[in-house]
């Protein structure tokens, strides 16, 4: 037999759950659905007021054969995630955060009808008590996503963003974590990571990056412009987030998928 064809029975096996070597645990996909929580990676992706160059895609050959292009991108573009480094001086890099930081079970947190009222609005530590008292304690090792139905908005910078000019700055207008809920999330319950459906862990009128850096000294990854978070579960969903494994970086794209049980 092939080596080919014997890599391509094994991933079959796999994936309708038989066993493909004695003792092998199979993951049986036909048992989940896969959500995928992540927007598209291009030009016309919202980047952050001020950057430069955010993205670019340069076409080294392109053939009817042959395509092969340069990209040029950000690491804080799109949907990416946040090393601990991007906010801390001890914090991890990208290589150094450990996989089950990645990999863990989903909590989603709902605040998307109170973002509705106010675009500036920071999630409390009132708030996930009340998603406590009604899902149970936040476990240790999970993966907090915030949903304020913020990624509806994703391809119109303006009201993404939410820039009013305020004299000679511009204030922003999206909401996301607040600082005590962040601090009590990533030192309390001891998360794995914070994810958010909006263009930042801080919201986007805070005076500074505070939740960045109870982030960054913690030790929490972060995930940031991630797609629409509706359909998942309050609970029961597993998180994969894989982002680029740059050796010393402070973060980069990242491909976020759910997966939900049927």
């Amino acid at each position: 037999m092939s080596v080919r064809r014997m890599i391509g029975r094994r991933w079959t096996s796999l994936l309708l759950g038989v066993p493909a070597l004695a003792g092998a645990q199979p993951l049986d996909l036909t048992r989940y659905r896969l959500v995928d929580l992540t927007h598209e990676v291009s030009e016309r992706g919202p980047a952050w007021p001020g950057s430069r160059a955010p993205f670019k895609l340069d076409t080294l050959t392109a053939t009817p054969t042959t395509a092969m292009f340069r990209l040029q991108l950000n690491e804080h573009f799109g949907t990416h995630l946040d090393a601990p480094r991007h906010a801390a001086g001890t914090g991890w890099t990208n290589e150094q955060i450990p996989l089950d930081r990645l990999v863990a079970p989903v909590v989603v947190i709902d605040v998307a009808a109170q973002a509705t009222r106010n675009a500036d609005y920071a999630l409390t530590p009132a708030d996930i008590a009340a998603h406590e008292a009604r899902h149970g304690r936040i476990p240790p090792g999970a993966a907090v996503l915030l949903r304020t139905g913020w990624a509806r908005h994703w391809g119109n910078d303006p009201r993404y963003f939410g820039a009013v000019a305020d004299g000679a700055r511009t204030v922003l207008h999206f909401p996301s974590f607040g600082v005590e809920a962040a601090r009590l999330l990533a030192t309390e319950r001891r998360v794995a990571l914070l994810g958010v459906d909006s263009p930042s862990t801080d919201i986007g009128s805070a005076p500074s990056f505070a939740v960045h850096a109870i982030l960054g000294q913690a030790n929490v990854p972060a995930l940031e412009n991630l797609a629409d978070l509706s359909s998942l579960p309050a609970t029961g969903a597993t998180l994969l987030a894989l982002p680029i494994k740059t050796a010393g970086g402070s973060g980069g794209p990242v491909r976020v998928v759910a997966l939900v049980p049927r």
